[in-house]
């Protein structure tokens, strides 16, 4: 039972991570990405409210899981 819901919670967050990360921005937008990235990093107090801030933030977190259900995965298996 508990293997069973480790399972399916571990392909959850598996797929949940697959698509915050195909979601989130590439890091190469061109020179004016390079500029508009620069500018947010010093005069940007509110990233963590911007759309990339928040998949940054999920993706943290789903890696987070996906380790932590891996290692249990592991253990119960």
């Amino acid at each position: 039972m508990l293997k069973t819901v480790l399972m399916v919670l571990h392909v959850i967050v598996c797929l949940t991570l697959i698509f915050v990360v195909i979601l989130q921005s590439g890091r190469s937008a061109g020179i004016s990405g390079e500029i508009a990235g620069g500018a947010e990093t010093f005069f940007g107090k509110n990233k963590a409210r911007t759309l990339n801030g928040m998949l940054g933030r999920m993706t943290t977190i789903a890696a987070v899981v996906f380790v932590i259900t891996s290692l249990a995965l592991t253990i119960v298996w």
